[in-house]
């Protein structure tokens, strides 16, 4: 088991949930499914390494600045792999918007 890293919640109301994450080298999120489709945004270079389900892995890096979205129900651990802190902002889309 690796050390965590430190989850900071920005904003969290009823349509959306802004979490920073901040990571050491070996730092990880533990094991989480996301319930929300959700956006990251790389505020660091991210050397991420991905545990996900079946014992795979795969390494990818989220230069600083950059931007992607996934759907709910991804299943993962997210570890830093790099030799530097790292850090994102995550954003949970909790609900559609109202028109």
């Amino acid at each position: 088991m690796r050390p965590a890293c430190t989850a900071t919640v920005l904003v969290d109301d009823d349509r959306v949930r802004v979490t920073r994450f901040d990571f050491v080298t070996g730092e990880e999120t533990g094991w989480h499914r996301h319930g929300h489709d959700y956006v990251i945004t790389a505020i660091t270079d991210c050397p991420m390494l991905l545990e996900e389900p079946g014992g795979a892995t795969r390494k990818v890096l989220v230069p600083a600045g950059s931007a992607y979205r996934r759907n709910a129900g991804v299943e993962h651990n997210v570890v830093n792999d790099g030799t530097a802190p790292m850090c994102f902002i995550e954003v949970e889309l909790k609900e559609p918007a109202r028109g």
